[in-house]
């Protein structure tokens, strides 16, 4: 009888231990859809100390060039996709984006794309695509600002080449946004 009651606490608490982490799972999940793929960005020095606003005499922001420079290995779809959710995510956070003015061109490069396999599947997805953007003066072709973006997908439902796109246009443009004057 002993052993039976050991029994039933052992499975009682792997019961509880798995439908836990099934919950924080599900709970991920739905957040996940809710808030889309993840953004951000790690800038070089060269736009100066935190908090300057070298962007301010900018009026428009207008996508580049979008190239693969990971050995054709970047989804043709990615880099269609791209340059549509860019110019939607500016107008969403409310930066200008084709109304003519002193222009900064953003040209990406993509360094690194990655997709979840059935092993990321066990352990929670990943995937994520990593670019390098350029921020470029279309009067002088000066280069204003270089970062890493990254567009990472964390949950199932954020999954592909779609959502890392929009992941990647968000890190980019709130990149943009820390660098700009407060939009209203």
């Amino acid at each position: 009888m002993m052993k039976l009651r050991n029994w039933v606490w052992v499975l009682s608490a792997a019961a509880v231990l798995c439908s836990s982490g099934c919950m924080s799972r599900a709970i991920k999940e739905g957040v996940g859809v809710a808030t889309g793929a993840k953004g951000s960005f790690a800038e070089s020095p060269s736009m100066g100390a935190q908090g300057a606003r070298p962007l301010a005499g900018y009026r428009d922001f207008q996508v580049g060039r979008v190239e693969d420079d990971f050995k054709g290995r970047t989804p043709r779809e990615l880099l269609r996709n791209l340059p549509r959710d860019i110019r939607e995510t500016l107008t969403k956070e409310k930066l200008p984006s084709g109304k003519g003015g002193r222009t900064c061109v953003i040209n990406v490069t993509i360094r690194y794309y990655e997709h979840a396999g059935s092993m990321g599947q066990v352990f929670g997805p990943l995937e994520e695509v990593v670019a390098e953007v350029q921020l470029v003066d279309k009067a002088d072709d000066r280069v204003v600002g270089t970062a890493m973006c990254v567009g990472r997908s964390t949950t199932t439902a954020n999954q592909g080449v779609e959502k890392k796109s929009q992941g990647l246009a968000k890190g980019i443009v709130n990149w943009i946004k820390s660098r700009y004057p407060e939009t209203k």
